[in-house]
């Protein structure tokens, strides 16, 4: 019997899990690890802490599965997109990663707009240059901290400086380099052009493989500490939405996923290069061989009902809660403090439409598709009669109503909409299962397995080792479907004319928000 090892370096905490080569999961664990904001807009994390919180996942999913180890074929990495891992000449991390979140950036995003040329930039990387993505870290480390840029000799993201330390490689994936800014999405390699314009380095930069492609083997010493056996092969894998899409079969033309953990995920796969001219959907690579997606990205999706649940006081974490916001120390429970559940329970007792209440999911700036690390959250419409069941119903409506923002673009732009897959607490929850397919008019279905990123990178590496023929051969033995949701005509209807106004909001309220954000600051 073969098995697979999937890691993934999140946000939040670590996960590793194993499973057999029929996809069957044995072990699953997650160790967490702290995020610091040391100032307003700005989101960073110790790389030693990724490396703490993947050794103690993978040693306790090992002890776990009690397997012979020595039949572990492959360990497939994937991780939060977009961070910057500053190495200097001898491989030691020179300040902590600047993440996916870090909004600190809009000067340097300037700067590259400039250097590039906003067209030939989309043309190239597929996508505007946005705060959240590598590149512009880069610049800013450049502008502000001067003497660390002088020491840099390498730059990873977070999942392949877990790699380096696994095997000793310098290598990453095409899916996770394509959230660089600095990929030629058409060549899957690095641009020479946007390197030489912004003067950066190739060879700070590590090879890109394909998503099953084997980057490297676990080392000696590193083997004996985690109790895995030495010379273990490393599958490249694919940034975290890209691996997801991989563990939830979206592989083909005309399936999407739907994802809402800490942000929300909308993902379109694409045999072809699609772009979208306008630029507010991102393009990347898929961790598919050959293959690209189409992403949208609501920055505070599960974070929203999180941040609800901590004004209300609310202690006690429901576990669908934990699964939508990810793996969070319990708090001590409160007498009478609701969880998640009955938050969920309370809001299914309100109408659709919340009796008039609307809420813009903007608590950290947004991303698609409108690009603003200045937008601001609030409700819309709030009266005497909306008590915490509505304020709980609009956010979970909000939030599926900015992924939808994302889908009418991907219809605008032809792409196929056959199978949307719903992950995350949006598929766990009845509720925002129900709520999803009546915004998206659209049936949904729950796969049967779905434990994220780390499952899809288990599945690529059994492509890389042999055990499946390819991708798709992977997904067809793996993934499988264990319930579907069908839009409720009336509900569709009214809920087309709540997001006509939704969609509306932001336009209207832009200046005000920009305003708002400089009288904070």
């Amino acid at each position: 019997m073969a098995y697979l090892l999937g890691l993934d370096v999140g946000t939040t905490g670590a996960k590793a899990l194993l499973t057999d080569a029929s996809g069957e999961v044995l072990a699953a664990a997650t160790a967490e690890y702290p995020i610091f904001t040391p100032q307003p807009l700005w989101s960073e994390q110790d790389p030693a802490d990724w490396w703490r919180g993947s050794q103690a996942a993978l040693r306790a999913v090992v002890a776990q599965a009690g397997i012979d180890t020595s039949a572990i074929a492959g360990l497939g990495l994937t991780g939060q997109m977009h961070g910057s891992v500053f190495l200097d000449a001898q491989g030691a991390v020179i300040r902590p990663a600047l993440l996916w979140n870090d909004q600190r950036t809009a000067a340097e995003c300037a700067e590259i707009t400039y250097r590039v040329g906003e067209t030939r930039l989309s043309e190239i990387a597929g996508n505007p240059a946005l705060t959240g993505f590598q590149a512009p870290k880069i610049l800013w480390l450049r502008n502000h901290e001067p003497e660390q840029y002088a020491r840099v000799r390498r730059v990873l993201l977070p999942k392949d400086y877990i790699r380096y330390l696994l095997s000793g490689d310098f290598a990453t994936d095409a899916s996770d380099a394509a959230g660089t800014l600095l990929l030629d999405l058409h060549t899957r390699d690095w641009s020479d052009e946007i390197l030489e314009r912004l003067h950066l380095p190739r060879d700070w930069f590590p090879q890109v493989y394909e998503g099953p492609e084997i980057t490297g083997h676990l080392l000696p010493d590193v083997a004996a500490m985690l109790g895995l056996p030495a010379g273990l092969p490393i599958i490249a894998g694919g940034g975290d939405n890209a691996a997801a899409a991989v563990g939830t079969g979206v592989i083909r033309e005309g399936m999407l996923s739907s994802s809402l953990g800490t942000s929300g995920v909308l993902f379109a796969h694409c045999d072809n290069l699609t772009l979208d001219p306008r630029g507010r959907l991102h393009t990347f690579c898929h961790a598919v061989p050959g293959k690209y997606h189409l992403m949208g990205v609501t920055l505070a999706a599960g974070g929203s009902f999180r941040w609800l649940r901590d004004l209300l006081g609310v202690s006690a974490i429901g576990s669908q809660l934990a699964a939508i916001v990810g793996s969070m120390p319990e708090a001590g429970p409160q007498s009478g403090a609701p969880g998640f559940d009955e938050l969920t329970a309370e809001a299914a007792q309100v109408p659709p439409g919340a009796e008039g209440l609307l809420f813009l999911p903007y608590l950290s700036g947004e991303r698609t598709p409108h690009m603003d690390p200045l937008a601001r959250g609030g409700f819309i419409g709030l009266t005497m009669r909306h008590k915490r069941a509505h304020l709980v119903r609009a956010i979970m409506e909000g939030v599926v109503y900015s992924l939808r923002d994302s889908l009418e673009i991907m219809r605008e732009l032809g792409i196929p909409t056959n199978q949307i897959h719903v992950t995350g607490g949006g598929g766990r929850s009845p509720l925002w299962r129900q709520m999803q397919a009546d915004i998206y008019g659209t049936a949904v279905a729950v796969p049967a397995v779905e434990e994220g990123p780390a499952y899809g990178a288990a599945l690529l590496a059994g492509v890389g080792t042999g055990i499946f023929a390819d991708v798709a051969a992977a997904c067809d033995t793996a993934v499988k479907t264990l319930t579907h949701t069908s839009p409720d005509a009336t509900r569709q209807s009214y809920y087309d004319a709540c997001y006509q106004t939704y969609h509306g909001l932001y336009a209207t309220l832009r200046e005000t928000m920009h305003k708002l954000n400089a009288l904070a600051q």
